[in-house]
């Protein structure tokens, strides 16, 4: 009996290996999900409902409506995904319509909460239409300029930032101007995806910067607080500052390798605000240690480099912008929300995508993902 060698073995052992990653690949492709986006997104997930479970005080109330939400996300995200990109061009002027319609109607009669008008109620639950402008205003501005020179044009930049600007204003007024900044930061993405010149990116600068003390005397009591705690948040560090100051508290005493699952002290005993929303990272830092958090940071990366990547490769203009601007969107929503709860940036109130707590939003980070799904798969068909 004659036997293999051991590196004649090895190979074969790759050469299966490697067959069986095309084939779950291959696959998902045919019900339009991209592998490697799909377990990043998964991995995250399943992470955030066991630091969900440990932020709620080792509960699974929350836990459950995660999950439920979490399918329902799942479910919209498949769905999304066997949708042509050609139809999210005829998609996505009707979506803007839409969602200015409903802004219009929150502003009037929208539920009030907190002090914000930015819900409208709809019986069996309800929901901000705000989100539906996270999907809107990339794909409006991404069929605009799709048909316009790149780069663009003066008339045609001014078109866009119009286009860009009323919701934007509407959602200021409700007031969240947390979602206000990324929505306006969505629609600013594919205006400099598509080319815009440095000299006018630095005049939009100069005139931004020109207009912020006018910005300063518009905002809230609380929205100045926050810009005055984030410069120093020792002016009030058992009132407004009291969130920032127990989240780097909880952050730093991770250490290394962090105390472990359900061992952090400051959600555990309640230090810690708002831990299993807008702070979770909080929380999952302080048991996971930096390595933990490196580790998540690594998740997400993963999916906003498969994201550009998929840009890139996007069969016209439309689709790279839209692909593109998706990715570095959801790039923006783990920058800010990390960036506030380790005191670099203010606290705006941005929920740690697919890892805190919340329904509306993370139904609309999935289906943002369900469009990358469609863009890659759709392309696949027609290049194979």
């Amino acid at each position: 009996m004659r036997f293999l060698p051991n590196t004649q073995t090895n190979d074969i052992q790759a050469a299966d290996s490697a067959n069986q990653r095309v084939t779950l690949t291959a696959w998902l492709a045919q019900f339009h999900l991209d592998a490697p986006l799909l377990l990043f997104t998964l991995a995250i997930c399943m992470l955030g409902l066991f630091v969900l479970y440990s932020a709620d005080g080792e509960k699974l109330g929350l836990v459950y409506a995660q999950g439920e939400r979490l399918v329902l996300g799942l479910g919209v995200m498949a769905a999304v995904a066997q949708i042509p990109p050609e139809w999210f061009k005829t998609a996505g002027p009707w979506l803007y319509a839409l969602g200015l319609i409903l802004l219009a109607v929150t502003l009037v009669l929208g539920d009030i909460n907190k002090g914000a008008q930015r819900w409208i109620n709809l019986g069996l639950f309800t929901f901000q239409p705000a989100e539906i402008m996270k999907l809107a205003m990339p794909m409006t501005l991404a069929l605009y300029l799709h048909h316009r020179p790149i780069p663009p044009r003066w008339r045609h930049l001014a078109v866009a930032l119009i286009i860009l600007v009323i919701p934007v204003f509407m959602i200021a007024e409700q007031p969240d101007l947390g979602t206000a900044l990324l929505i306006a930061c969505a629609g600013a993405l594919v205006i400099y995806l598509a080319g815009l010149r440095w000299r006018i990116m630095l005049g939009i600068l100069l005139v931004v910067a020109a207009l912020a003390p006018l910005v300063w005397l518009k905002l809230h009591d609380y929205q100045r607080q926050r810009i005055m705690i984030f410069l120093n948040p020792s002016l009030d560090p058992l009132g407004a500052g009291y969130h920032i100051t127990q989240s780097k508290i909880a952050i730093g005493s991770g250490g290394l390798f962090g105390k472990g699952w359900l061992n952090g002290t400051q959600a555990q005993l309640d230090f810690l605000p708002e831990s299993a929303t807008d702070f979770i990272f909080a929380v999952y830092a302080e048991e996971a240690g930096l390595l933990g958090a490196l580790l998540l940071i690594f998740l997400y990366a993963g999916m906003v480099l498969r994201g550009l990547w998929i840009a890139v490769n996007g069969r016209d203009s439309f689709q790279r912008l839209l692909a593109g601007s998706l990715a570095l969107t959801f790039s923006v929503y783990v920058i800010v929300n990390i960036g506030m709860v380790i005191g670099v940036l203010p606290v705006v109130g941005v929920p740690l995508p697919l890892v805190s707590y919340g329904g509306t939003s993370m139904v609309t980070l999935l289906a943002t993902l369900g469009m990358l799904m469609s863009i890659h798969t759709h392309r696949r068909m027609l290049t194979t």
